[in-house]
């Protein structure tokens, strides 16, 4: 069988996308002087797919890094279960420590004693958090073991002082050495009824966690310091559970119960903070919606592209009808043209979204520099750095979608360019 036989295929039909339709689309896609308006139409579908795509990757990225950044800050210094007392104080709580760190899961334990007070330093007084736990404890979490900027842990349980946040120590004006001056509702009762009990302290380490709420909130205090200033000697709040695997937290909560060999109430991270990570899917979600609308006026901007385009060709289609082109043959031809636009738009937008979000950290430093303003205030986002997390699955479906979108939006143009009668078409040529 020869080369055009082979070509044309069986009863002289080109075989589908053959050379001729992928050249025809090619051409059409091509701008000449009479059909500038078309190929503008085509470069905003062009513009606004790739926009929407890359808008739509770049902002659920940031919701992810944002979800993941805050979610490794919160389960970094807080336990993944938490174990409180029921029906007494918790003064057992070494071997009720002890026996839950032998479960198979279980990772570490930490008994803490924890209390609101007024924070004081030279340059003003803030409400704090101070959490008593032991030195060897406060060790085994890397987020303020590792990230101590200035002074140091040892000799933390032996000592007096404390350790606070970067931004606790800006707001405060304190430094190494220094004192902090700490004021709690809970002091010594006396005849005059309860007063509150103020006492200094220097400030061993400072670290930076790198969320502004634990940087500017929380201060560590030796356990049996904090069990004396808020009188809870030889008792501690609770007991923190540090697992392998913080999603399995479920499975894990009834054999801590009875691991405990205690009366104890066992929540997980999950439920203390239910509502926050709530209303973070939710606004991830209305934001998909949101940013696919965007891609899908792009493809509508290609619908009235491809048709005003097979009106101007409605002789050209009329002639290759007439030379034996099949109506298949008509429709691939404005298929390949319309969907070229999307798949390029999407491509395009795939490698703009993948680099901004490389990158998003420097361009929101050289945005707030040539803007004299401070964008992602810690703040109000609590964390001091813009993340991008692009998860493989996710970006996968955002380009899937704008490709359908795309090819969706080709096929009623391209249907109206085959059902085209070439005798209609050439009747006034």
């Amino acid at each position: 069988m020869s080369e055009d036989a082979t070509a044309t295929g069986r009863g002289g039909e080109t075989r589908p996308f053959a050379a001729f339709e992928w050249m025809l689309a090619g051409r059409y896609l091509r701008s000449r002087r009479r059909e500038t308006f078309i190929s503008v139409i085509a470069g905003f579908s062009f513009l606004g797919i790739m926009l929407g795509v890359a808008t739509l990757i770049i902002v659920m990225a940031v919701m992810n890094g944002f979800r993941g950044e805050l979610l490794s800050k919160i389960l970094g210094i807080n336990g993944h279960l938490l174990i409180q007392p029921v029906g007494s104080e918790l003064d057992d709580y070494d071997a009720v420590a002890a026996r839950v760190e032998n479960l198979e899961g279980v990772v570490f334990t930490l008994p803490f004693v924890e209390g609101q007070v007024l924070a004081s330093g030279p340059s003003g007084s803030f409400g704090a958090l101070v959490r008593g736990v032991r030195g060897v404890d406060l060790r085994k979490l890397p987020l303020v073991a590792d990230t101590v900027t200035a002074g140091s842990l040892d000799g933390f349980d032996e000592g007096q002082g404390i350790a606070i946040g970067t931004r606790m120590a800006r707001q405060l004006g304190v430094t190494i050495g220094d004192r902090v001056t700490l004021v709690s509702p809970r002091g010594n009762v006396t005849a005059m009824g309860v007063t509150p009990r103020v006492k200094g302290y220097p400030v061993a380490a400072i670290f930076e966690i790198g969320m502004s709420e634990y940087d500017g909130t929380i201060a560590f205090m030796p356990l049996s310091e904090a069990q004396l200033y808020f009188n809870q000697e030889g008792i501690v709040t609770g007991i923190e559970v540090f697992t392998d695997d913080p999603d399995s937290v479920g499975a894990m909560r009834p054999l801590i119960e009875e691991g405990a060999g205690r009366p104890a109430y066992v929540s997980d991270w999950r439920l203390r903070n239910v509502t926050f990570f709530s209303a973070l899917e939710v606004e991830r979600n209305v934001m998909f919606l949101i940013l696919t609308l965007i891609v899908l006026v792009a493809a509508l901007n290609i619908i009235s592209g491809m048709t005003m385009l097979v009106k101007d060709k409605g002789r050209d289609i009329a002639i290759l009808r007439t030379m034996g082109a099949t109506r298949g043959a008509i429709m691939r031809v404005f298929v390949i043209t319309g969907s070229s636009i999307g798949v390029v738009g999407t491509l395009a937008g795939f490698v703009l979204g993948f680099v901004v979000c490389l990158n998003i950290e420097s361009i929101r430093q050289a945005i707030s520099w040539m803007t004299r303003t401070e964008l992602f205030s810690p703040e109000l986002y609590y964390l001091s750095r813009l993340p991008a997390e692009m998860d493989t699955g996710e970006t996968i479906s955002v380009v899937v979608m704008a490709m359908v979108l795309s090819l969706l939006a080709t096929l009623y143009p391209a249907w109206r360019a085959a059902r085209l009668d070439p005798v209609e078409a050439l009747r006034y040529e």
